[in-house]
């Protein structure tokens, strides 16, 4: 007897060719078209949502900076909170998006080396073998000298912070971006693995040595995040270049884009260079928001980014829910159980992270979770990088049930080759 299709009445064999023909073909191309699009406005709403941040910060800096009083820098660092909020789910679009993750270091470089910008704890030292501008010290500089080349900083001024932004090729020297406002907000944390974040006094801006300067240092840095948040909404907005790129390309390409970007961040950025890395080390230092013990918020907000883009549904900060085609629609109708396995694997991950942000609200921040001869702490961590490792595995999985270009993962020495840690 011939089976037939209960939904159109078509002998099974013909059903077959009609679902595999060139109307199901141009479909298929449709729908990841349509993929591609959704990802863009995702792209543009979270940049435009980071934007907005970064505007209600340079607000509360300038209310600070008029007036400088301890509620006032309270309410700058509250700001900078909220500001980083949005921003952590755009690193989702890294490594896919060669725009950004060439931008990405002018607003998101870490680590710092915090004596390069301003005066630092006597125990911090005064110099280091890899950086000579270690404690260069700009606010109480007026020139610097780097090997040749003189830096005139008579004035902190947007040209010239950014021409010493990673000068002689050392990617700690970073003097623009959140990490040098969350530092000129919070100063140093000098409690090691101890309670405590950065306790800078709000008569740094006032009293204090070179006052007048830190306050230009950070104004000025401020602008400048405002100003580079700009440039990249406009990037994915209905004219601009990413947007345009994607829509150039062939969309099987545009889609491994996308889930490069997923995997990279799943695995070599947040499960190794963020996560696994300090936990081997103990080390505070390689806390990510290490002067604001904001560190938990931000990897979660790695990990909501993630979701979004696989769910194609992203809720703005003014808390209107963007939806639209997503990888998941294409699973689901290439690979059900798949499309069921990378939703678990995504809510497992999504769970991970939501004890991490309990843990660090409630019982110790994620500086104290990495330190030695804490099992319980550690565990957290560990189990955010399992739930990461697991999630990569599924997106890798993915790839191939879509039939795109292989892929290539970011790596990590921290999982790839961990003894090369400590060497």
């Amino acid at each position: 007897m011939q089976r037939r299709s209960l939904a159109l009445g078509l002998p099974a064999g013909l059903l077959l060719a009609a679902l595999s023909g060139p109307a199901a073909r141009a479909q298929v191309q449709a729908d990841q078209r349509a993929v591609l699009r959704h990802y863009a406005d995702l792209g543009h709403a979270m940049y435009g949502d980071s934007l907005a941040g970064a505007e209600a910060l340079r607000q509360a800096v300038g209310a600070f900076l008029a007036a400088p009083t301890a509620e006032g820098l309270a309410a700058a660092r509250q700001a900078w909170i909220a500001a980083r909020a949005p921003y952590a789910q755009t690193e989702a679009f890294r490594f896919g998006n060669p725009e950004v993750d060439a931008w990405e270091g002018r607003v998101n470089a870490w680590p710092l080396d915090e004596g390069l910008i301003d005066a630092v704890d006597p125990a911090y030292g005064t110099e280091s073998d890899e950086n000579p501008l270690y404690a260069a010290n700009i606010i109480a500089s007026r020139s610097l000298r780097l090997g040749d080349e003189t830096h005139d900083i008579s004035a902190i001024t947007a040209e010239a912070l950014e021409g010493l932004h990673e000068a002689g090729g050392v990617e700690a020297n970073v003097t623009i971006g959140y990490h040098a406002i969350e530092f000129l907000l919070w100063g140093q944390d000098l409690h090691g693995t101890g309670k405590g974040a950065g306790e800078r006094s709000f008569t740094d801006y006032t009293t204090a040595a070179n006052a007048d300067r830190r306050g230009q240092y950070l104004r000025v840095v401020t602008d400048l995040l405002v100003k580079d948040l700009a440039d990249m909404a406009a990037k994915w907005g209905p004219e601009g270049e990413i947007r345009r790129r994607l829509s150039g390309r062939p969309a099987p390409q545009g889609l491994a884009a996308m889930l490069t970007g997923l995997g990279s961040l799943s695995y070599g950025e947040l499960a190794g260079e963020r996560m696994k890395l300090g936990l081997m080390l103990h080390d505070p230092e390689e806390e990510h928001d290490c002067f604001s013990d904001n560190t938990h918020n931000s990897h979660r907000g790695n990990v909501l980014g993630m979701i979004a883009i696989w769910r194609g549904e992203y809720t703005r900060t003014n808390g209107t829910v963007l939806r639209g085609a997503s990888l998941r629609n294409l699973v689901d109708r290439t690979d059900r159980r798949l499309r069921e396995q990378m939703d678990a694997r995504f809510a497992a991950t999504g769970a991970a992270f939501d004890a991490l942000k309990q843990r660090a609200e409630t019982v110790e921040a994620y500086d104290q979770m990495l330190a030695e001869g804490n099992p319980a702490g550690n565990a957290a961590i560990q189990a955010c990088i399992d739930a990461l490792l697991a999630q990569t595995r599924s997106i890798e999985r993915v790839v191939a049930a879509l039939k795109l270009p292989a892929i290539s993962v970011e790596g990590s020495e921290s999982l790839d080759d961990p003894a090369k840690v400590f060497k």
